[in-house]
């Protein structure tokens, strides 16, 4: 990608409080249109990167632009540029949907006319419209963040920035952000989506960052991370005392791991998957025990950390 047509851009971006290092050397470009996750467990530094590239902190070392433009904590030019769905609710509790994204508006600049119809539109976008005057404490979890959401796009920004959007929604209104996050992408509003599920990762990203302990793993579109693993297939099964003598066969046939009590083994290339169930069968287990899957994002996470993405 060129760093000059991104329209975000950080080298060697580092942040530190006190003596913790939340984010170590990040490099990446996000190119206009783009639809790109950070996928990562919770302290990973998703909620950091966010944070800098919205001028709420600055960063400590490296560079970081916005549309080619330098970001510093505090810059309204930054702010003007970008929305922010942020991982905790940011609303007032005491007022009215319509009330809010009233204040928020005019906090953009927004007034008359104008402030008036971006209010309807986005109510009706995010299907709260027949509930326009009641308070937002009368709201469910999943209702508040949509709210949210349409709070960050009154302004019409390029960049949007979601943070973990959909951490406690129901999945009714999960579903409901994620069209119409899909929506905004396709009519060419950039995307920062980040967030600890895969499964959100693989629906939406057009190409994910893999981040942990403050570093990008790795970095591409999912065709291209999983192209990183060295299998090409995984089979799943319980560790049990009666499981234990199978897998000490398959020690020499492949890569074998077990965490959280699943064994996981990864056959070498040319292992043939019947020599494997003839295995299961002289030792007397059945089928169910055992599950078979293509590498998932999931899959390539264990490889890069050695550890669960949810821990």
């Amino acid at each position: 990608m060129s760093e000059s047509s991104a329209i975000v851009s950080a080298r060697g971006v580092v942040k530190r409080f006190g003596t913790l290092t939340a984010l170590d050397g990040v490099t990446l470009d996000i190119e206009p249109g783009e639809f790109f996750g950070l996928l990562g467990p919770n302290g990973a530094g998703k909620s950091t990167f966010m944070s800098l590239i919205s001028g709420l902190r600055s960063i400590d070392a490296g560079t970081l632009t916005v549309s080619g433009a330098g970001v510093a904590a505090g810059s309204a030019k930054a702010r003007q540029a970008l929305g922010l769905v942020p991982q905790h609710i940011a609303l007032y509790a005491d007022l009215s949907a319509e009330t809010n994204l009233r204040i928020f508006g005019e906090l953009y600049g927004l007034s008359g006319s104008r402030l008036k119809a971006r209010v309807s539109q986005l109510l009706e976008a995010v299907q709260l419209a027949d509930r326009r005057k009641d308070l937002v404490k009368e709201f469910s979890g999943g209702m508040q963040r949509r709210l949210n959401l349409a709070a960050a796009l009154l302004h019409e920004p390029s960049l949007l920035l979601c943070d973990e959007p959909t951490v406690g929604v129901d999945p009714q209104s999960r579903n409901a952000i994620f069209d119409y996050l899909e929506e905004l992408n396709r009519g060419g509003l950039t995307v920062i989506y980040s967030t600890h599920y895969m499964e959100e990762a693989t629906r939406l990203c057009s190409r994910i960052g893999v981040i942990d302990h403050g570093k990008i793993l790795a970095q591409g579109s999912i065709e291209e991370l999983l192209a990183q693993l060295p299998f090409e297939e995984e089979i799943r099964f319980p560790s049990l005392p009666e499981t234990a003598a199978l897998a000490g066969e398959l020690a020499g046939n492949g890569e074998l791991a077990t965490v959280d009590g699943v064994t996981r083994f990864r056959p070498r290339p040319g292992y043939a998957l019947s020599t494997f169930y003839t295995l299961t069968e002289r030792h007397g287990l059945p089928p169910r025990l055992f599950t078979s899957q293509r590498p998932t994002l999931e899959a390539l996470f264990l490889q890069l950390t050695g550890r669960m993405l949810r821990e």
